[in-house]
């Protein structure tokens, strides 16, 4: 009996995983709300900031992750069955750790409703599907899924309501199934709207499924055709944006093709840079403990603010003095690096000592 291969690694995707995820920490962590500079914030409704980059090119990792990890496996002759159950297993965990501190969140900060779905509600879902179809279907097959997908959620949107808030397809969806325990919720309307929520997760998949292709490309020694897709992404991405704008808040047809692009990009210049010119791999630590780090991150944020020390740090570490000299945007941002940095010596301190917690 032949023993399957050991998963393809490549430094360069644990660095931009690792990367990605430290770009998550940043913007999900300022001193003050109030005060962000704008590139690190998400566009209010249609657009694409740099923060809206991060969420899509974490799944695009997931991706690129599956074709590294599983399809070697399977075309070596691994049945595919063991392999679909290893990756259900998987991601029901992430789901579950997604569910879990979402609990905590909703018991720490005493939010006013439990949130069903979230980022690795979405991600486990994602490398469920995913994984299914790098098993399963041929790479023609696959793209034509993914075409499928792009065209038929935009088909969804467009023909029931468009892409205004509140009244489009994915929100209405949201509405019926969890209402109130959105993420949002307009109580005079009765209507709500989860930017992780059920129909918007399928075009997240197609996000997924790119990286999936792009992955294929690095392990099979392709990788010089990545700066072409991306272009071709790229451009097909605004040009479609003219009918179906960008929205991270509906993930939309548009917005997939768009940070794709970007992603695959941003994959191509890694591999140059680490894998082929030998530059250090940075962001590597966050990259192999990459669930570690945003779990625990999140745990410790829940924490300090239901213990009521998270205002006090902020203000007496960098506001208090700060403000004064520089205003209140830049100790807002200092604060966010400061919890990078923090998070940064965790999981550096894991890697040297050859921690790696995966689920």
């Amino acid at each position: 009996m032949t023993a399957s291969p050991a998963p393809v690694r490549f430094a360069s995707v644990d660095a931009l995983r690792g990367l990605t995820v430290a770009a998550m920490l940043l913007v999900n962590n300022p001193g003050d709300w109030g005060h962000v500079y704008a590139p690190l914030l998400h566009a209010p409704w249609h657009g694409c900031t740099p923060t809206d980059l991060i969420f899509p090119f974490f799944l695009f990792i997931v991706g690129v992750s599956i074709a590294l990890g599983i399809s070697p496996r399977r075309e070596a002759g691994a049945a595919a069955a063991p392999l679909m159950r290893a990756a259900l297993w998987r991601g029901a965990k992430i789901i579950g750790i997604g569910l879990l501190l979402h609990l905590l969140a909703w018991w720490w900060l005493d939010t006013p409703h439990y949130r069903p779905w979230g980022v690795l509600q979405r991600i486990g879902l994602c490398f469920i599907a995913a994984a299914w179809l790098a098993l399963y279907l041929r790479p023609r097959a696959r793209v034509l899924v993914l075409l499928a997908i792009l065209l038929g959620y935009w088909a969804l949107l467009a023909c029931n309501g468009g892409y205004a808030p509140w009244s489009n397809l994915a929100s209405r969806i949201d509405t019926a199934l969890v209402g109130a325990l959105a993420y949002a919720h307009d109580a005079a309307s009765g209507r709500g709207h989860d930017p992780e929520g059920l129909l918007s997760t399928l075009p997240a998949i197609a996000t997924t499924l790119l990286g999936v292709m792009a992955g294929d490309a690095l392990r099979r020694d392709q990788a010089r055709w990545l700066p072409l897709a991306a272009i071709a992404l790229l451009l097909a991405g605004a040009a479609w944006s003219l009918l179906m704008p960008f929205n991270k808040n509906l993930w939309t047809s548009s917005y997939v093709l768009w940070t794709a692009g970007w992603a695959t990009l941003a994959l191509w210049l890694a591999h140059r840079l680490i894998d082929q010119r030998g530059l250090p791999a940075l962001g590597r630590s966050f990259g192999v403990n990459a669930i570690a780090a945003y779990a625990g991150s999140a745990i410790m944020v829940y924490a300090f603010a239901g213990l009521g020390w998270w205002g006090p740090i902020y203000q007496h570490g960098f506001a208090g003095w700060m403000t004064p000299r520089f205003g209140p945007t830049l100790p807002s941002l200092a604060f966010a690096l400061a919890f990078v940095a923090l998070w940064w010596l965790i999981v550096r301190v894991m890697d040297a000592r050859g921690l790696h917690l995966k689920v």
